[in-house]
Order: C-alpha cells, then structure tokens, then sequence
C-alpha cells in the first residue's frame, strides 16, 4: 500500500472515530456510568416509550413476567410506557448488546451475575433511598448489591429474593414407623431431614433394601453451588478480603475444608454415578415425582417444577402441595463423619445470593426503568411472586406475614449461615476446578478407586483445586 494511501486511510478513519465519540458512541462505553448513574434520575419520566426487560425463564414459563408487564403496563398507560420481555429480542445480553443500543433496560439476575457488571459501567447506582421497598429490606440483603467505587460507596441493584439451597423431600414417602425408628429426640420431625447422618443412613437403607432401584438423599454432588456448603461449614471460603472480593486470598483449602470434602465422598456411597455429572440436577423432579428418590437438594424458586412432575405422574396439585415438603439444610456432624455423632452437630453454612432488579447504564429511559423496578418491588407484586413462583422474599412485612421456612431463609441470611456468592467476574474461574475435583471424589468411592479414602488425599485435592483457581485467575488468563 502506497504511503498517500495510508494517511489517507488513516485520516478517514479519524473521521469516523470523530463522528462516532460525537454522537456518543464510544463515550457510553468509555463514561464513568458509576459516578454519575444517581444524576441520570430526575424523576422525570420519560414518556411514549419502550422498556426492555429481562426476567429469569421460570418467571416467564410461569405466567409471572406477563403478569407483572401487564400490571405496569396498565399503571403506566397515561405515560405511554410499553414494558416488553427482552427474552423475545435475540439482544438479551448486556455486556454484548447494550454499548450498542439493543440491550436490556431491566435486568432481573443474581448479585453476582449483576455486580460483574460494575467494572465494566454495564449498570449504575440507584438512588434506593427513594424506592418504596427501600426500609423493608434489611442491610444484609442490600450488601450482596453494594460496593466501592473510587472511594465512594453505591448500591446497584435492588433485592427482590433470597435464595440458598434447601432439603426438598417427599412426606408421603416417610416410612410408616418413622415416629417410632427415625424421630429419636421426639420432637415430631423425622431424624432423616434434619441431621445428614440420619438421612446418610436412612439412605443406604433405601438404596440396599431396593437393590439400587430407590434412593434417599440424590444430588450432583458435582454441583459446586450446593456441594460447597459441606466445605464452607468447616473453615473454606472463595474470597478473602472486603466483601470477599480479594482474588489472590483464596480459601478453598482454608480451615478443615477437608472435613467437608470427606462428607461429599460419604454421601456419594448411598447415591450411583449419576452423582459424579449434572445428570440429577435436570431429572430430579420427574424422579421424586415417580418415587425414586426420596430427597434432594435445590433453590425454593423451583418448588413449582417438583409439584408440575407430580401432576405429570398422575397426582393431584393438592397432594403434590401437601406432600412436597421444603425444609432447612440438615446439620452436620461436628466430626466431619456421618457414622459419628459423639460430639454433637452444627448448623450448615450454604452457598447462596440475592435475586435482584439492576439498571443498564446504557437505557435512554432511566427514570422509567427507576419506576418499572419500584413497581416489581412493591408489596402487591413480590408477594404475587411469591405465590407463583415460590421464592423467598427479601421484603421484611412479607416475611413476617409469611413466617416458617421464610423467617427462616432471611434469618439465615442475616445471621451469615448463607455464604453470598463473590460479585466478581473471578467468580466464574472456581467452577471448573471445583466441579472436577467433586466429581473425581464422589467417583472415587462409587468406583472403588479410594485415591482419595485419606484425609491427606483430600486435604492435597483441596489445595491443588486451590492452585488451579489461582491459576485460571491470575496466570493463565493472562
């Protein structure tokens, strides 16, 4: 290429470049949304417009998403606003779409989905001060959405549920003497849903006296999500630092997380391989609904997935509602072993998150954004939620009107027993290590391998998952 050429290619790009930090392009990507999100909400509120709004799939399967569209949409008509499903736009991601102009203006996610954003100024601080939920959620759940930036503190997003793992079991599946052989301390609830020894023996009677064709307890124990709870208990952690965010304090291996890693290999004995991979994870439901397994463990959200299997397999709603029970993690052994009891039990510490509303820095809308988020999150629209989806919510007077496993949720939030899921992008490097490393455990003991019967074994296995984080973290991702 001849060097007139060049410069003339070279001015004619400066152009365009020109042109397209002239007309905001470049500069929404570039501005720090962070700084001056709160000044974007006048109170104002755009008018004749169309707000796009990206909910979960279980919303939207449910009927939930079009009846909140539909609510605000009434509420809002003298505005002119349209709020629509972003699901039905192929730009439904964010960080890919919205520095061009096609992405959500509402987001609904996880904090830890939501708050990788932050770095990116892919969202802005809201002024939750003026919402209406603002006093009724406590300080714990808005922390899960609040963070540092330059020096000054902004809240992100807006909590609409809490979620951490919970026992689901069937009732009617119970053993007909159970009051009798499996509720020691008399205090009517079976021994098998609240301690794991009690269902780690009473599944291996289930699965012995079947002849493997029934199981007790099933999960993927693979599932790092719900498997950590086991090291957490017991001194692990992701993060260290402010808000668990220090990326080069990594905890895996901290503690007596091997304790914890013990258990998840015991458990795997009452269970088959299909533990070892997230095989149970998608047939869980259909598999309590047809009776062949007795327990899992999930999130409250998808309690309606469990009662659609039962009707699928012939039951009633009713019966379905009155027999899939949701309870409390069991408590674990103080020991780390399932056959002993000797030194008593604690509480489980669970891996969980804060389900909220966030704001696109890049919506033209954002006082009408302000409102569709202070119109999901008033009472009449989270307790509707509540009642189709089954969450558990973050409002205070709803789970004070709610009581029983909700007081218990927000309780456990409030009390630390739920470990929030880090709300960084780093967040994303412990899976595949982790998923790895419990699936080689649980294996193990199914196979007859007992590469990892010892506790030095496991106490390595945890220290080079912890490596292999740091790696993916700090080394190999450049």
């Amino acid at each position: 290429m001849k060097r007139n050429t060049v410069i003339a290619l070279t001015a004619h790009i400066a152009v365009i470049l020109a042109i397209i930090i002239a007309f905001g392009v470049i500069s929404i990507v570039t501005k720090d949304t962070n700084a001056e999100g709160s000044e974007k909400f006048t109170g104002e509120i755009e008018r004749n417009i169309t707000l796009r709004v990206l909910e979960n799939n279980t919303a939207k399967e449910r009927g939930y998403l079009k009846e909140l569209l539909d609510a605000f949409n009434e509420e809002y008509a003298e505005y002119g606003i349209t709020a629509v499903d972003a699901n039905i736009d192929q730009y439904n991601d964010l960080e890919q779409s919205g520095p061009f102009g096609y992405g959500p203006d509402v987001l609904y996610q996880a904090n830890d989905a939501i708050m990788k954003y932050v770095d990116g100024h892919h969202i802005m601080p809201i002024p939750v001060e003026q919402l209406d939920c603002y006093e009724y959620i406590s300080e714990e759940a808005w922390s899960a959405y609040t963070t540092k930036v330059s020096g000054q503190t902004y809240t992100f997003a807006v909590p609409v549920n809490i979620q951490q793992p919970l026992l689901f079991y069937r009732d009617d599946l119970l053993p007909e003497n159970w009051e009798e052989e499996w509720d020691d301390d008399k205090n009517g609830v079976p021994d098998m849903i609240e301690y794991w020894s009690d269902l780690y023996r009473y599944s291996m009677q289930v699965k012995t006296e079947s002849g493997g064709k029934k199981y007790g307890y099933m999960q993927s124990l693979c599932d790092s999500y719900f498997s950590l709870g086991y090291l957490f208990t017991y001194g692990a952690y992701v993060f260290g630092g402010e808000n668990g965010t220090d990326t080069y304090d990594i905890g895996i291996d901290n503690g007596d997380s091997y304790i914890g890693a013990r258990i998840i290999r015991q458990l795997a004995s009452v269970m088959n391989l299909e533990c070892t991979d997230f095989t149970i994870s998608d047939n869980r439901y259909s598999r309590m609904a047809s009776g062949t397994y007795f327990a899992t463990m999930t999130t409250p959200d998808v309690y309606t997935m469990f009662i659609s299997e039962m009707v699928k397999a012939g039951y009633t709603e009713e019966y379905a509602r009155e027999h899939v029970k949701m309870v409390d993690v069991p408590k674990l052994p103080v020991s780390g072993d399932l056959n002993d009891e000797s030194q008593g039990f604690v509480d489980m510490t669970v891996m969980g998150g804060v389900n909220g509303y966030a704001i696109s820095s890049y919506t033209d809308y954002p006082n009408a954004a302000l409102e569709f988020v202070n119109f999901a999150t008033n009472y009449e629209m989270i307790k509707t939620r509540c009642d189709m989806l089954g969450i558990s919510p973050a409002r205070s007077d709803i789970v004070e009107e709610l009581g029983g496993l909700d007081q218990t949720i927000s309780d456990n939030l409030n009390s630390g027993s739920i470990y929030l899921m880090p709300s960084v992008y780093a967040t994303s490097q412990i899976w595949p290590s982790l998923e790895t490393f419990f699936s080689l455990i649980a294996g193990d003991i199914l196979k007859g391998v007992n590469a990892y019967a010892t506790d030095e074994a496991l106490k390595q296995g945890l220290s080079n998952v912890n490596q292999q984080v740091y790696d993916a973290i700090h080394i190999l991702a450049g």
